[in-house]
């Protein structure tokens, strides 16, 4: 057998074996797909006052993880994504003082 016609047998053998996959994926894929639509749904039909309490305590947690930076900050560690943790050096990070004003 030439190697172009092995080359191609290969080939060939690949796209079974990914369309194989495929076929198995697909009713996977929309199992996912119906269960996000009936979560979307449902989602949906929350009542406001039920939304505007989500809503509150979101606002409540990011009010919480931001104060909880500060002190971090303040007590000398990095906030910011470059140096997240890691000990201040002398002085002040722009990074994290950046990152931890509120614009």
């Amino acid at each position: 057998m030439s190697q172009l016609t092995q080359a191609l047998t290969e080939v060939e053998e690949k796209l079974n074996s990914l369309i194989e996959e495929v076929q198995r994926l697909r009713p996977y894929v929309t199992s996912l797909e119906e269960e996000n639509a009936r979560l979307k749904r449902e989602l949906c039909s929350l009542p406001e006052q039920e939304t505007e309490r989500v809503i509150a305590n979101a606002e409540r947690i990011q009010g919480v993880a931001h104060d909880n930076l500060e002190r971090l900050y303040s007590e000398g560690f990095h906030v910011c994504h470059l140096h997240f943790g890691q000990p201040l050096e002398e002085g002040d990070c722009l990074f994290c003082m950046g990152f931890l004003r509120k614009d």
